[in-house]
């Protein structure tokens, strides 16, 4: 359990995946880089990310299969390597967002019932792969992905199959709106704070939503709802005696989620009360047994082609091909 708990300490350092050099300057009372550089193009930005939110959104009653599969430690697990290697490889933020929203999408459309250790591990690679080729200028190797942390090692190209199936399995939609799309276009020109408090505003609100993908519950809101939730909390605590006004300009670019958003605070809150909350919730569902202990004293299991079984995942979709490992191809030429 010791390098569960320890993971709270990471997640609030300064280790967190970087914003960019440029942001450090507040040029724009927020991220330098915005493609949007007045108050009416945020605004405009921010409602065509609400139209298309929904379709970057897990299948509908993915929290009952979570839960029914007993995937919900598996998927903390799972989001929780994103954020530290993103971290450990200085990947951007959005870098994590996005990873973690392909990884949720594919997890929803499986019709697998009997998810292996090693198939959870394979995605998360292919999904941090996927994303920073989507996200980064300068791509970190597979290598360099299976450094830490994980329990198997998957050669090049069993990753790159897996990649495939993903794409296709997405429909190569890839520029999804997470949380942090409505934090980069809010912070950048709809809120206006001194640039100190701007910085520290932005650099709270994304650990906040760092923590927020760990949650499984919160997937059941949309990332509208979740982002603003957490934009509360963050204002609240930095400038309580005028957070109403900021507030109330957002709320006024978001329409019927006002209870939403209210319940999902609600949740937020008790986890910023109690740090631990997130991992208790997860252990809750448990996924294996593993001791820690066990793990790091555990050699990495190498996985070859040949015993990757790509049907296991089960998409249902007739346009998902899915890759024959070496093992079934040899067999079948056998015949």
């Amino acid at each position: 359990m010791e390098n569960l708990l320890c993971d709270e300490v990471w997640l609030s350092s300064s280790g967190t995946p970087k914003l960019s050099h440029e942001r450090e300057h507040c040029t724009l009372k927020g991220y330098a880089d915005s493609f949007y550089t007045t108050k009416e193009d945020s605004e405009r930005a921010f409602v065509i990310c609400l139209e298309k939110e929904f379709s970057y959104r897990p299948e509908p009653g993915y929290l009952d299969y979570l839960q029914s599969n007993n995937l919900v430690f598996a998927r903390f697990r799972a989001v929780q390597w994103l954020i530290k290697t993103s971290t450990r490889l200085t990947l951007s933020i959005g870098t994590v967002f996005n990873a973690a929203n392909y990884l949720d999408r594919f997890l929803s459309l499986s019709q697998c019932n009997g998810w292996r250790h090693w198939m959870v591990e394979l995605l998360s690679v292919a999904c941090l792969s996927i994303a920073s080729k989507y996200n980064e200028t300068s791509l970190p190797s597979l290598d360099e992905l299976q450094m830490e942390d994980l329990e198997h090692s998957f050669q090049s190209s069993t990753i790159q199959q897996m990649e495939l199936m993903l794409l296709q399995a997405l429909k190569w939609r890839l520029g999804s709106t997470t949380t942090y799309s409505y934090i980069e276009l809010i912070t950048s020109n709809i809120i206006h704070l001194k640039c100190n408090l701007q910085k520290e505003l932005i650099n709270q609100v994304n650990k906040t939503l760092l923590k927020a993908i760990l949650d499984f519950k919160l997937l059941s809101y949309p990332p509208s709802v979740v982002a603003i939730s957490a934009l509360w909390c963050s204002l609240e605590e930095l400038i309580p005696s005028s957070y109403n006004v900021h507030l109330t300009n957002i709320m006024n670019l978001i329409n019927h989620h006002e209870d939403d958003i209210i319940k999902c605070r609600r949740i937020i809150k008790a986890w910023l009360v109690d740090p631990f909350y997130n991992l208790k919730v997860s252990e809750h569902y448990h996924y294996y047994p593993s001791s820690p202990v066990t793990v790091l004293l555990m050699e990495r299991i190498d996985i070859n082609d040949c015993q990757v079984d790509f049907s296991l995942f089960r998409m249902p979709d007739s346009n998902v091909n899915i890759p024959e490992s070496s093992g079934t191809k040899r067999k079948r030429a056998e015949q």
